[in-house]
């Protein structure tokens, strides 16, 4: 079934052309006035229909009968009967008969036929007010998806002609300069050209934390600058700017249904026109088997099945259910690409991780330092840090942020040594800087003790004499315990641990991490294959967690591939299907947790619904159901699955 919001005023034709779904896009935000405007149709029907029922029940008026009782019911009636039977009779011209505008036309009418005025108007009138609380929920339900849409600058002040004009951040250039105030939103990626900025990054990560960041670091679109005027050389266009990327990721994010929603879909397209025949045959069939057959009791019959059967219920409240779901991932920093990774989310049994830059910092820093008798620490330092200055290698940069006293020494003859180090010469020495293999191939004996140690190690030998050595060792993110602990906790039966690190480094960051089976010293394919094996055995549902750059084939191929850190990297917004805002590992977790929140409510709805439904059309094909338990088992039962769909928006997840 064809299911649409209608408005309760004049329907824009342009508005309504071509395929039509509840969530369509048929937006309902308005100002207070607009919105009051929204609801004067209905509040005239009610305000009539409660004047003509007082009337009737207290026979007030002698002259309320014959047709000025029909006038009075039918004006009642047409400020919330047009719009539906306008629309329905638009389906029916373009081929698509049996929808719920079709149904509440006939029933309504019927009703009016057989003279029960007040049932007719009541029905029509419930149904759109139950239309208008839709509307309102899902709007709300949309809220903090549409919430990104306000973070998308529209100016931006670039350095043109000696001065700051303000300009379309869409026609700004990679390497302009351009200039943000205090409050203002960066309009574009960059880099930082002032010395330090302070950036509120809530919109884009969940986090309400100030992001503090140094002159040459990165910048995103959508942060809000919070501390002194500063300058940005831009390093992207405007359309291909993370923040513009992930709106529009998040804008069509419900475009992909989950199986649920599909299914439902499907259903409704076949469930309606059942029920319309049925009805038809609830009319007619009778006559042929009941002795005191009359044709108004059973039209009535009918009319109530009709009313009862709509599947508002259903195909209003599971989109809204996957709708507050996206929204409330989107308010913790969580993006999903549609509902069907909602869903996918809480099938995960087992979950594989990346472990640099997942569960540690990608931050090498200096864990020990070790020298022999022939030299002090800070002279060491000093002849490592003069060859290390001519890398630019992660574990050379953690080197360099040593800070050794006195007079820097320089380097000069430096050469590289493939797979094993550098050689040069320092202050008239040979310096040797690598691994053992390096020491080995020039006859430098290195002490036994270094064999045993896990951490990444840098060799130092000086004339041909081992000086010393540095352990490097990336740190545990500050959640990284705690993730772990959640991912169990939430159902999780297996935990496993894929690295490109060495395999000494990779099984001790997972024994210390408590993870049940790691391996290192993999290739990004050998990363592939091992999940390939995984995906092979029954009942296993694999999520793989990444960085989204060079794990991206495995992110691809996993039943759910989540990117840490997504914001900055391109990589991981095409290739994900989850994409963690933030680089903490335990809001995995937490988008397990909204995922089988969603479905859980998404499921009671559908026994809510169905379970009413047919306890009432039994009651109303046997003749002991009125219009009004048909309005409660249709509009009553879809405010009921709308308000339990709503509670997504007010859940915590820790």
């Amino acid at each position: 079934m064809k299911k649409k919001k209608v408005n309760l005023r004049d329907i824009n034709p342009k508005e309504h052309q071509g395929e039509h779904s509840h969530d369509d896009g048929h937006n309902h935000d308005h100002g207070d006035g607009s919105a009051f405007k929204t609801y004067i149709p209905a509040i005239v029907s009610f305000v009539m229909l409660i004047i003509g029922i007082a009337v009737d029940y207290f026979d007030a008026i002698p002259a309320f009968k014959g047709w000025v009782r029909i006038v009075w019911y039918t004006i009642a009636y047409l400020p919330v009967g047009f719009p539906v039977i306008k629309e329905g009779w638009k389906s029916i011209m373009r081929g698509d008969v049996f929808t719920e505008f079709f149904l509440m036309s006939i029933a309504t009418l019927g009703a009016f036929a057989i003279g029960e005025y007040p049932e007719g108007v009541a029905v029509m009138l419930f149904y759109a007010v139950g239309e208008l609380f839709q509307n309102a929920a899902v709007n709300r339900a949309k809220g903090n998806i549409k919430a990104l849409l306000d973070v998308r600058p529209n100016e931006a002040l670039v350095y043109r002609d000696g001065d700051f004009v303000s300009v379309n951040p869409e026609t700004v250039e990679i390497g302009e300069k351009i200039q943000v105030r205090v409050g203002e939103k960066v309009p574009l990626d960059g880099i930082l050209l002032s010395e330090k900025g302070s950036f509120n990054t809530a919109a884009l990560t969940g986090e309400s934390k100030p992001d503090t960041i140094a002159k040459g670091d990165s910048v995103f679109a959508g942060s809000i600058n919070l501390d002194g005027v500063i300058e940005v050389e831009t390093t992207k266009e405007f359309k291909d700017s993370s923040i513009a990327r992930i709106l529009d990721m998040v804008q069509n994010a419900t475009a992909r249904k989950s199986k649920t929603e599909l299914f439902i879909r499907k259903f409704a397209r076949i469930y309606t026109p059942i029920v319309v025949f049925l009805a038809i045959g609830l009319t007619i069939l009778p006559y042929f088997f009941v002795n005191d057959y009359v044709f108004r009791d059973w039209l009535y019959r009918a009319l109530i099945f009709l009313v009862i059967s709509c599947p508002c219920a259903l195909v209003i409240s599971i989109p809204l259910g996957y709708f507050g779901g996206l929204g409330a991932a989107s308010r913790n920093g969580i993006l999903f690409k549609g509902a069907s990774f909602l869903d996918a989310m809480t099938q995960v049994n087992t979950v594989v991780m990346d472990k640099t830059g997942t569960v540690t910092k990608a931050v090498f820093k200096i864990k020990e330092i070790v020298t022999g008798s022939a030299f002090a620490k800070a002279e060491f330092m000093k002849y490592l840090m003069a060859m290390e200055e001519q890398s630019t290698h992660p574990i050379a940069i953690a080197i360099m942020e040593y800070k050794a006293e006195g007079a820097d020494y320089n380097a000069t003859d430096v050469s590289e040594i493939a797979g094993k180090g550098l050689k040069g010469s320092v202050n008239g020495k040979t310096v040797l800087v690598g691994n053992k293999a390096l020491m080995t191939a020039n006859q430098i004996e290195v002490p036994a003790e270094t064999d045993n140690i896990v951490e990444s190690i840098v060799m130092v030998g000086i004339d041909g004499a081992f000086a010393g050595y540095v352990t490097i060792a990336d740190e545990l993110k500050d959640d990284a315990h705690q993730a772990i602990k959640q991912i169990r906790d939430s159902g999780v039966s297996k935990i496993i641990m894929l690295s490109g690190d060495k395999d000494s480094i990779t099984q001790q960051v997972a024994k210390e991490l408590n993870i049940d089976w790691a391996k290192g010293g993999l290739l990004p394919e050998d990363k592939l294959n091992e999940v390939e094996e995984l995906k092979k055995q029954p009942e296993t549902k694999v999520a793989f967690i990444g960085d989204g750059i060079n794990d991206a084939p495995v992110l691809a191929a996993s039943g759910v591939g989540i990117a840490m850190g997504g914001l900055g990297s391109d990589v991981a917004i095409e290739t994900a299907d989850v994409i963690i805002q933030t680089d903490q590992p335990s809001k995995i977790a937490r988008a397990i947790k909204i995922g089988r929140s969603t479905r859980r409510i998404v499921w009671q709805n559908i026994a809510l619904a169905f379970g009413v439904k047919v306890i009432v059309l039994f009651l109303g094909a046997g003749g002991l159901a009125t219009m009004w338990e048909a309005v409660f088992a249709d509009v009553g039962v879809a405010l009921l699955a709308i308000l339990n769909a709503i509670r997504l928006q007010k859940m915590k997840w820790e």
